[in-house]
């Protein structure tokens, strides 16, 4: 992001004209070439009536980003327009689909000067500012994600369209790599939108749609046709639209009195979600808001030196390895060129349930089997909710609930592409139901078993060809957990696991390959975790303290809660697949203990009552239990057998290498993201022990 080119100039293509019914004139650009040879990445052209369109298109990339590169030809597009003023300007993409992604995450990790960042931060500040007083009327035509610097720069702009479609989201997802917006935008978005739905935004990285970008006040139109977003834009520039902005009850929340308590709500929701010791990011925005939120000018002055101090910091290097390890995951899921439309699965209880819920909700046709209808109504009735909640609109709900069917005689499995089998966890019961497959399965389906534990050459012997059985297992509560373990062994068909992680990777899941060792990965290295906790606990330690230093450590749920929210009865199943019916005295223990509950119906959340009672799901806790106890001790504790099973894990190769493992663990587990994975979590424990 340095300098600027020493000749401004500007891209004019060839004739070309298009008529849109709605205006009386064409639009055309024009056909001279003012001498920018050298620009890889914009285009900037001019048409009849003297409208600029500024187009980025990266050259060799799929999204365009704000990398250094780009950022340089931008400052000579500027240039070019301080020199020869347009009549209006239209900012837009020349990817279909890909408006500005954001930053290049890839630069963040250059340099861990903050000086040097924040140079380059004021440089961007510098250039978005010129481009922002530019004296005529500019216009976003906003077509995929506007995320990050994207949406920064198209908030520099007097007014914004986006199209109406799947591929446009819109926001400022830098609280997920541990920063706040640094191009501007913390100050741009409070004048726009207003300080409240700016600042949730910011603080929550959520990405919104078109009807939700103009709901919220970030722009001011939206289109259903990508040659009519077009002409929105150019219409706005010729007739001079500028974006109204917030409403005044909206914009006195942006006064001293209301900042202050705005401030202190923020840093309360704030704190229920992330400690301000593992994420300071939000925190440092909301001071910055507090301080300086009645000001543009100070809140982009605040960006320099609190975003580069940030970038710096353990958090954020942490959370981009966290974003290159799901960046990975995603391109393991795209080595298969398979594709899914039918998936029907057998076993409607919770686990089974949610699996065709989910399927049906990411637009799979989904037939769910059980043995008699009022096994799965409970499923479909869930099912509903879930739709409801996620996609809100009548039509939406409508379409998921038609293509979610009951099918009790199990006819949907000649069709299937994926056919799931997800009844309770017990060997011979799984046998016998593969058994009842033979012959009716296609050639190109995916057969796979949602086993938590259970060997994969188990299960597989029944089959006519045996190597095509995958494990997808799941994890409970399926809507919210992101992962799925895809489990072969040494007989498994290469390609049939390639097929298993496309197929995760299209319905919205990351996809890690293991193998299909007892407990594959995430329940293997859970296991030891519950139990030392399970251990403390006899001991006399109380559940509160053992859950609380497991949260102050960075888990998202303590181990205590965790046993009760997978399941006593799963946990006893998992304990007896992993370690057997024999075993010390200290494991004998844990298993009378685990089936005592469960025999008195004490089975955890499910049931209302494990090791906590559960009201409106939520455990009652007695917060002053852990008064008095050493939490970090008690965290290492309870986190060491983790650390080590994971290190075992990657002995016996149940996971290729220790970057997928770590993915692994933090997307199956919830592993503190803010500390970049288990076994680099203990890498850099072993570092800073040496140095000292």
């Amino acid at each position: 992001m340095q300098g600027r080119p020493c000749s401004p100039a500007v891209v004019l293509l060839k004739w070309k004209s298009t008529f849109d019914p709605g205006d009386s004139k064409p639009m055309a650009e024009e056909a001279r070439d003012d001498g920018a040879e050298g620009w890889r990445h914009w285009r900037l052209t001019r048409d009849l009536d003297d409208v600029a369109w500024l187009t980025i298109d990266q050259q060799g990339e799929r999204a365009n980003t704000l990398g250094t590169a780009v950022v340089t030809e931008l400052d000579a597009a500027v240039t070019a327009l301080e020199q020869q003023p347009a009549r209006g300007l239209v900012l837009s993409s020349g990817k279909a689909g890909s408006f500005i992604a954001g930053a290049d995450i890839r630069e963040f990790d250059a340099t861990d000067d903050a000086a040097a960042l924040r140079a380059q931060v004021e440089r961007v500040h510098a250039l978005f500012e010129r481009f922002a007083i530019l004296p005529f009327p500019k216009a976003s035509a906003i077509d995929g994600a506007c995320l990050g610097g994207g949406l920064e720069l198209a908030l520099c702009c007097d007014w914004r369209v986006a199209a109406d479609n799947e591929a446009t989201r819109i926001g400022f997802p830098e609280v997920n790599l541990g920063i706040y917006p640094g191009f501007g935008g913390s100050g741009r978005s409070l004048r726009v939108a207003g300080a409240v739905e700016a600042m949730k935004l910011m603080l929550t990285g959520r990405l919104l749609s078109a009807p939700e970008a103009r709901r919220a006040g970030l722009i001011d139109a939206v289109s259903d046709r990508h040659g009519s977003l077009r002409w929105h834009a150019r219409r706005a520039v010729l007739s001079g639209r500028k974006h109204r902005g917030p409403g005044v009850i909206a914009r006195m929340a942006s006064i001293r009195p209301a900042r202050k308590l705005l401030a202190r709500q923020m840093r309360k929701q704030t704190a229920s979600k992330a400690r301000p010791e593992h994420y300071p990011g939000p925190y440092r925005l909301i001071d910055a808001f507090e301080q300086h939120g009645g000001s543009v000018a100070a809140m982009i002055r605040a960006e320099a030196e609190n975003v580069p101090e940030l970038l710096v910091g353990a958090t954020s290097t942490h959370l981009r390895r966290v974003y290159r390890l799901m960046e990975r995951l995603k391109a393991e899921g795209k080595r298969s060129d398979f594709k899914a439309r039918r998936v029907h699965v057998v076993g409607a209880g919770v686990m089974g349930g949610d699996i065709a819920a989910w399927c049906a909700l990411r637009g799979l046709d989904v037939t769910l089997q059980d043995r008699e209808a009022k096994y799965v109504e409970p499923a479909i009735e869930r099912a509903h909710k879930l739709f409801t909640r996620r996609l809100k609109r009548p039509a939406a709900v409508a379409a998921a609930r038609a293509r979610l069917r009951a099918d009790v005689e199990g006819s949907g499995v000649e069709r299937a592409d994926v056919i799931i089998e997800a009844i309770f966890e017990d060997r011979d019961a799984k046998r016998s139901l593969f058994e009842g497959l033979r012959g009716r399965i296609g050639q190109h389906a995916i057969i796979a078993t949602n086993t938590s534990a259970i060997p994969l050459a188990d299960l597989a012997d029944v089959l006519e060809e045996p190597e095509r059985l995958i494990g997808l297992h799941f994890f409970n509560p399926v809507a919210s957990m992101p992962l799925i373990e895809v489990v072969q062994d040494d007989a498994t068909d290469p390609k049939r696991v390639a097929d298993g992680a496309s197929f995760a990777t299209a319905i919205g899941k990351y996809a890690v390959a293991v193998t299909a060792t007892p407990g594959f990965l995430v329940n293997r290295v859970l296991l030891p975790y519950m139990r030392a906790a399970m251990h403390l606990h006899r001991e006399g330690i109380p559940k509160e303290a053992l859950d609380a230093a497991a949260e102050q450590f960075g888990m998202p749920v303590g181990p205590v809660e965790l046993i009760d929210t997978v399941g006593l009865d799963v946990g006893l199943e998992v304990m007896t697949t992993l370690l057997g019916t024999d075993g010390d005295a200290e494991t004998t223990e844990d298993r009378q203990l685990l089936e005592a509950m469960v025999q008195d119906g004490k089975l955890g959340k499910k049931s209302g009552e494990g090791f906590y009672i559960w009201k409106k799901d939520k455990p009652e806790k007695d917060r002053q239990a852990a008064d008095g106890h050493d939490l970090d001790a008690l965290a290492q504790a309870i986190i060491d057998p983790f650390l080590d099973e994971c290190q075992a894990c990657l002995n016996d190769g149940v996971v290729e290498d220790a970057d997928l493992l770590d993915a692994g663990l933090i997307f199956g587990t919830g592993f503190a993201p803010f500390r970049g994975g288990p076994l680099w979590y203990r890498q850099q424990q072993q570092a800073e022990a040496h140095h000292e």
